[in-house]
């Protein structure tokens, strides 16, 4: 089986990754800091970074599209640098493409989200390429797993759902 990387940020990366990691066809997650400044960058020093989580997923069972669909129905990535009560710079919303086709898969995915007006405003995403991805700390990794009732502000909105689109369009 081979697999594919998808390196998302979307507010807390404990909700995002275990409303991520149930999807059929990802194989695995893990939370850290990416998209910034600091070198080893950890909880109390991660500088310009995001709070992410990278995903690995098998590419015969769900497309990079279906991610990002999902993405955008889990969080609001029409508030900049704010999730919920989260608020600051590492709370922002941001997709680090690994190549050219994820950046295309990216763009016609913002586009169709903005054009559907379903969401409460215009898509604020960062999308940029990927960059160095620094672990979470131990007690980050699998937070929700390990603490089911702990907090988050992820959660799917059954109406922030785009129209099915053809098999041949993704």
């Amino acid at each position: 089986m081979s697999t594919e990387r998808a390196v998302l940020a979307g507010g807390c990366f404990w909700g995002m990754q275990d409303l991520i990691r149930k999807l059929p066809g990802v194989t695995q997650t893990r939370v850290g800091y990416t998209g910034g400044d600091v070198p080893n960058a950890t909880y109390r020093n991660h500088g310009t970074h995001a709070e992410g989580i990278e995903i690995h997923f098998d590419p015969a069972k769900t497309s990079y599209r279906k991610l990002l669909e999902f993405f955008f129905q889990i969080h609001d990535p029409t508030t900049a640098n704010r999730q919920g009560n989260d608020i600051g710079l590492s709370y922002r919303s941001a997709i680090y493409f690994v190549d050219e086709e994820q950046k295309a898969v990216a763009l016609d995915t913002i586009a169709d989200v903005n054009a559907s007006g379903i969401w409460p405003g215009t898509v604020v995403t960062e999308l940029e390429p990927v960059s160095e991805f620094w672990d979470a700390e131990p007690e980050h990794q699998d937070y929700l797993q390990r603490l089911p009732n702990g907090y988050t502000c992820h959660f799917a909105r059954p109406g922030w759902v785009l129209p099915k689109r053809s098999e041949a369009a993704e």
